[in-house]
């Protein structure tokens, strides 16, 4: 990926230098914390969390006490605590972010180390203790570059880019206790028609099965998206490059989130009218729209996913791109309207593969892989004046279900409710107030009525049977 991104930069360095630069919103950008090597360096495919606290957590691909990479805490002002650094026994190079689980410890994934060299499963507690969970030994997977997410039913579901039957990667579910599945092996069908290499994080949608992306495969040899179920049954929804010059994009590392509108969206690499990479939309059965094709001056090559904010809109990232090379933060509408909203210069950071994270005081928050003061990679924010809202851990969940609630000046709550229906509920502190799901209540918008406001969920909470 890095070479890739290096060949592009230089293959297209002129024509950004000549890009005229488009007038982006009333932005504050800020550089919280730049990487040294000592607490970890080169930040790749991870967003972040946020956690409990109010403070973010995520990984370093890179660095730490042993070069083989970190786990960190990082407040929202920019105080940097390190919570592990890998040894290669326990796991090495994690590229991929964590999830927060229902347990409130975290789970992630290494690309390489443990107990047979092809990457880990691991756990580790908002105070730094870590678990190996699962060590690859790549008849079940190997190098598992994206992460993990929690699914309805307790369990995590995750992909590795290589091994399984046919070498090509898999799609796995793993208990919180560590018992691993394997789901799928890609590469079953005749030319990899089925989809190869995933690089991507799953997504589990409202109807409960899960959906992700292949970087290679399919149909055209340039990548799917698939829908799998929680028991294995794969569909191949897409092929990119079904147009001609693979104008409908190719290659997407990055995986899918599904909008409030029930349809999917994300990012290619490669592709689209100009081949810098496209933003697409496409729904639950298959039907593919590309939104935006970048054109390197507004930015080029993303490798990194969307996430849709409070406001409806989707940001994300750009490995390079516009004016300097170095990558974009950008803002897109489910119609196709693209505002780049900062530019990395590399002072303050430089391209940014990995995904934004919306805190629950409206900002984003974000790593680039390289820049900062020792050319490392850095942490950032970026504030777009979006306000507050609360965040429920987990997203659904049947009557009588433990609930937290993230959020900001929490204190002095006086209501929550569920759609409408009020719940019994504990103010933990500022940040975090405990709950459960009440009788009676419907799928719909978590509120908090505080002191200075009523706060509302950044999704639907979806009531389960």
């Amino acid at each position: 990926m890095g070479q890739v991104g290096l060949w592009k930069t230089i293959c297209i360095a002129l024509v950004l230098c000549a890009a005229a630069v488009v007038a982006s919103p009333a932005t504050t950008f800020t550089t919280l914390v730049s990487f040294d090597g000592t607490n970890g360096e080169f930040p790749e495919y991870a967003p972040l969390v946020q956690g409990l606290h109010g403070n973010l957590y995520g990984t370093t691909a890179y660095g730490g006490a042993n070069g083989e990479g970190t786990v960190f805490k990082i407040t929202p002002g920019g105080t940097l605590t390190t919570l592990h650094s890998f040894d290669s026994t326990d796991g090495e190079y994690p590229y991929a972010g964590l999830v927060q689980a229902t347990s409130g410890n975290f789970h992630g994934t290494t690309s390489g180390g443990g107990a047979n060299g092809y990457g880990t499963v691991f756990k580790i507690t908002p105070g730094g203790t870590l678990t190996t969970l699962h060590s690859f030994d790549s008849a079940d997977g190997a190098y598992p570059y994206a992460g993990l997410v929690q699914a309805t039913n307790g369990n995590f579901y995750g992909t590795t880019s290589g091994g399984g039957a046919n070498g090509y990667g898999t799609v796995f579910k793993i208990t919180p206790e560590g018992t691993l599945t394997t789901l799928y092996s890609f590469c079953a069908q005749p030319n990899c028609t089925d989809g190869a290499t995933p690089y991507a994080t799953l997504v589990q949608a409202t109807n409960g099965n899960f959906y992700g992306t292949t970087e290679i495969g399919g149909a055209n040899g340039y990548g799917t998206v698939f829908k799998i179920t929680a028991r294995g049954t794969l569909t191949t929804l897409y092929s990119f490059c079904a147009q001609p010059n693979c104008s409908d994009g190719a290659t997407p590392y990055a995986g899918l989130v599904q909008a409030t509108n029930g349809n999917f969206y994300g990012t290619t690499f490669n592709g689209g009218a100009d081949g810098y990479g496209t933003v697409f939309k496409i729904t639950p059965r298959g039907m593919l729209t590309r939104l935006r094709s970048f054109d390197g001056t507004d930015g080029a090559s993303p490798i990194a996913g969307l996430v849709q904010a409070t406001d409806g809109n989707f940001y994300g990232t750009t490995e390079i791109g516009k004016p300097n090379g170095e990558g974009t933060v950008f803002e897109i509408t489910a119609r196709g309207t693209l505002t780049t909203l900062h530019s990395f210069a590399g002072a303050d950071g430089a391209f940014p593969f990995a995904g934004l994270a919306q805190g629950t005081n409206g900002n984003f928050y974000g790593t680039a892989y390289e820049g900062g003061t020792a050319n490392d990679g850095t942490v950032f924010s970026l504030s777009v004046g979006l306000g507050p809202f609360v965040e429920t851990l987990p997203t659904s969940g049947k009557v009588g279900t433990k609930i937290i609630i993230l959020g900001n000046n929490l204190t002095g709550a006086s209501s929550v409710t569920f759609n409408g229906t009020a719940a019994t509920f504990t103010v933990v502190e500022n940040s975090e107030i405990t709950t459960t799901v009440p009788t009676g209540a419907t799928t719909g918008t978590v509120e908090v009525t505080t002191p200075k406001g009523t706060l509302k969920s950044n999704v639907p909470f979806r009531v389960t049977p």
